[in-house]
């Protein structure tokens, strides 16, 4: 393997250093993510809160919603999960370190109290800059295929040795990330890292069947009742699915479980760009936004309040379900014409 594809670049390398002299053994450090985190968010926090153990300080896990089911093999009793206690977690801490996450308005009910925090609040994340990070230390880098990538760097640069567990939790971050290294992001790099990874002990099959094949039955009946709804707009590349309020309910499925439906239609032949909505209730859709070739579904969502990466991308928006699809599909379409 090229050790240039494992060299940690120059400015992100400089960035990791910034860190260092906040990561003093003894001190109390809480890690947290977006709002429903996925493998990138729950994989990267438990990494680096076993790292952080083996460095002397405390770790503690505070999220802003409850942490997944289907990455609670990540967990263990190393790692201190205190999100149920909510804001009241962040009240002694003497760090905050949040991780995927570019905007802090994506901690949701913990937004409010980590802006009033006063102790160094560090960002580790790989998405496009927002006005408003959740703290001034950053370390950033959109080339990363994943946060998880960013926290191999970390213990790279600060000379941090790994263990099977952390290998485990940053493959998963990575995995999840690059759709099971299909997509764009997933770079020579990338793959290297990975392959060093399972050098430290992670099993390939052993991760696909947690992430990939152990979805409960009721999964699959709420995949059936979404694709059911599919749409599709040949003339402009166009495709989209929907789903109403109660359709976790009907299932006994979790938000967790709809990870990946949107793929189904970014998949169709032709398609340039696939959205998925989400009935929240209460007047608020969840807007899922994929692209494939030249499309930013990363500026497109901007315009609705949202963003992301440029080919994968969300949006939280006020409305009914049917006034929502109706104003996102018809600014889609504008867009998807115009760029033919």
């Amino acid at each position: 393997m090229s050790a240039d594809l494992l060299a940690v670049p120059a400015a992100r390398r400089a960035a990791i250093a910034s860190l260092a002299p906040h990561l003093v053994p003894g001190r109390r450090v809480a890690l947290s993510t977006h709002l429903n985190a996925d493998g990138d968010g729950c994989g990267s926090e438990t990494a680096l809160a076993r790292m952080l153990t083996a460095q002397g300080l405390t770790p503690r896990i505070v999220n802003p919603t409850p942490w997944p089911e289907m990455f609670d093999f990540l967990l263990g009793d190393d790692v201190d999960d205190q999100t149920a206690r909510g804001s009241k977690a962040l009240r002694d801490v003497d760090l905050l370190i949040v991780l995927d996450i570019s905007d802090v308005k994506r901690l949701g009910v913990l937004t409010e109290a980590v802006r009033a925090l006063t102790v160094p609040k560090l960002v580790i994340d790989h998405h496009i800059d927002s006005d408003e990070p959740a703290g001034p230390i950053v370390v950033a880098d959109t080339s990363a295929c994943a946060t998880a990538e960013l926290v191999y760097d970390v213990a790279a640069v600060l000379g941090w040795p790994l263990n099977a567990a952390m290998a485990r939790s940053l493959y998963t971050g990575m995995l999840t990330d690059t759709g099971g290294f299909r997509f764009s992001n997933t770079t020579p790099r990338c793959l290297a890292v990975a392959a060093q990874l399972l050098a430290c002990g992670v099993d390939p099959e052993d991760m696909y069947t947690r992430i990939y094949a152990s979805a409960p039955a009721g999964r699959v009946r709420l995949m059936a009742d979404v694709l059911g709804t599919l749409q599709v707009d040949e003339s402009v590349g166009l495709s989209w699915l929907s789903m109403g309020p109660d359709a976790l309910d009907r299932h006994n499925v979790r938000a967790e479980d709809l990870d990946g439906i949107v793929e189904h239609a970014r998949s169709i032949a032709g398609t340039r760009m696939a959205l998925f909505f989400r009935d929240l209730g209460h007047g608020k859709v969840k807007v899922s936004f994929r692209s494939t070739g030249r499309t930013d579904v990363n500026a497109f969502a901007r315009q609705f309040g949202g963003g992301g990466h440029a080919k994968a991308a969300g949006a939280l928006i006020t409305g009914s379900l049917g006034e929502v699809r109706d104003r996102v599909v018809d600014a889609a379409r504008t867009l998807l014409a115009a760029q033919e």
